[in-house]
């Protein structure tokens, strides 16, 4: 019985890593071999930085808070301290929204909390 090589599979396989592989410089665009590795390690850093993106963004938003409470006369800790003792339940997301878009209203919630 003759040996199966299945090409189709092998071709579309081939294929759509280097569809991936699009873009990259040099060979490891072109070439499967090489554009296999570079696809495959772009992949993980892919996954790996969809988890960091949620930690950079918080960190983001606490500096903006942080910021916009010290020009209303508080720290940042001190405002979610006097937040989870008043039951404001506002997430940080929006907290630095608010702190950036509409200072007035991030004015009236620091003065709500506070006093």
């Amino acid at each position: 019985m003759p040996r199966a090589k299945n090409n189709v599979a092998s071709r579309n396989r081939r294929k759509k890593v280097l569809k991936m592989s699009k873009g990259y410089w040099g060979n490891r665009g072109n070439v499967y071999t090489i554009a296999k590795g570079s696809v495959e390690k772009g992949l993980l850093h892919s996954y790996k930085d969809r988890k960091l993106k949620k930690r950079v963004y918080r960190s983001l938003w606490i500096v903006r808070i942080n910021a916009a409470a010290r020009e209303n006369g508080t720290t940042y800790s001190k405002l979610i301290d006097a937040m989870n003792k008043k039951g404001v339940e506002i997430n940080r997301k929006i907290l630095a929204s608010l702190a950036v878009e509409n200072p007035k209203a991030f004015a009236d919630i620091v003065k709500f909390v506070t006093n």
